[in-house]
């Protein structure tokens, strides 16, 4: 079994370079959606959680992802908006493991924080070039975590982004926002969120707002070619735009069961929703003229990214030789008897009173 820790994958992107490892990410990502679409591969199952309540409010969720006749990706994720503040940990920690889809062994266990964020990024640089306005530069965004980094960079790969405003509720996030998306070479200006709303050509939203405590912005004088990736709704009752933008916008989801249920879409009457990322990614001739109006990106995150990338960082750890093999479960002396394991497998005298 190969394991991948936060560290390795670190050594990843810095021998392989963060632009390449995205631009590689966002090319796959977009011919596995385009395989969904012809049935070639299939949608990962919208995903389960627990929802916790209490003093570290937030949810654990499961996410799994089948290749028949190959493998199996299941990440386990948890929302903890409490985590930076109280533990010094990142509001998302996440663990991928992969299994044999023929005998089920356990074959790679990877840290999955940053996978998320690269996945979740390519999603909106996929969804953004199919439903943004092909002339924009002004990325606008709203909540200034580890997800906006990866956003913003997604977004500059695959557009001529010369503009970037930026709010968040905690100063320091806000900050700190412009020395951490640094390399990207784009400048970060602070504004108000109603500033960046009406500026931006493109809107991220990725917000820890609460239950019943959205929008995050004001729908007021916004561009008539906005286009949002609604990135923060994870949660039933959890929303980051305005009722009335989704109404009138075309509203594209990555995966419309979930997106339905705990999404943006989830105020949406179901029959008007829009084309899924994979059929825009197949075709994207059928919203090309919803890029002159107002589009929204649902994105929930689905268990197909993670795979994804997964298989990305594995091919790039074999190259490189990073990673640590294990030998997680050995061949027992006696594949009938559990206790034929390790120091097991030799018997040992017991006395009988």
């Amino acid at each position: 079994m190969l394991i991948l820790t936060q560290r390795h994958i670190g050594r990843i992107m810095d021998e392989v370079g963060v632009d390449a490892l995205l631009t590689e990410l966002i090319s796959r990502l977009g011919d596995k959606f385009v395989e969904v679409h012809k049935g070639v591969a299939e949608l990962s199952p919208a995903r389960g959680a627990f929802e916790r309540e209490g003093p570290a409010p937030g949810v654990i969720e499961w996410m799994p992802h089948r290749e028949r006749n190959d493998s199996t990706t299941i990440k386990v994720v948890s929302y903890t908006p409490s985590n930076v503040d109280d533990h010094g940990l990142p509001t998302i920690t996440a663990c991928v493991a992969r299994f044999d889809d023929r005998t089920g062994r356990t074959t790679v266990v990877a840290d999955g924080a940053a996978l998320t964020a690269l996945r979740t990024g390519a999603a909106s640089a996929l969804a953004s070039r199919a439903l943004a306005h092909p002339d924009s530069r002004t990325v606008g965004l709203i909540g200034c975590g580890a997800q906006a980094v990866t956003q913003l960079h997604a977004l500059s790969l695959v557009f001529p982004i010369d503009t970037v405003l930026a709010w968040d509720v905690d100063p320091a996030h806000l900050a700190s926002f412009g020395r951490r998306a640094g390399f990207t070479g784009l400048a970060v200006t602070a504004a108000s969120p109603d500033e960046v709303a009406r500026s931006a050509d493109i809107l991220v939203t990725a917000t820890s707002v609460g239950i019943g405590a959205g929008p995050v912005f004001p729908d007021a004088a916004l561009r008539e070619h906005l286009h949002v990736n609604a990135v923060g709704s994870d949660i039933v009752g959890k929303v980051e735009l305005p009722r009335t933008l989704v109404d009138r916008a075309l509203v594209c989801p990555d995966h419309p069961e979930q997106a339905a249920r705990e999404g943006e879409s989830q105020v949406l009457d179901p029959r008007r929703l829009g084309p899924s990322l994979s059929e825009i990614c197949a075709d994207p001739g059928i919203v090309a003229d919803a890029r002159h109006g107002q589009t929204i990106f649902d994105s929930t995150g689905i268990a197909l990214e993670d795979h994804v990338a997964l298989d990305l960082f594995v091919e790039w750890a074999a190259q490189l030789g990073v990673g640590t093999e294990v030998d997680f479960s050995d061949e027992p002396t006696d594949v009938l008897n559990p206790y034929a394991v390790g120091a097991a497998a030799v018997p040992v005298a017991r006395s009988v009173r």
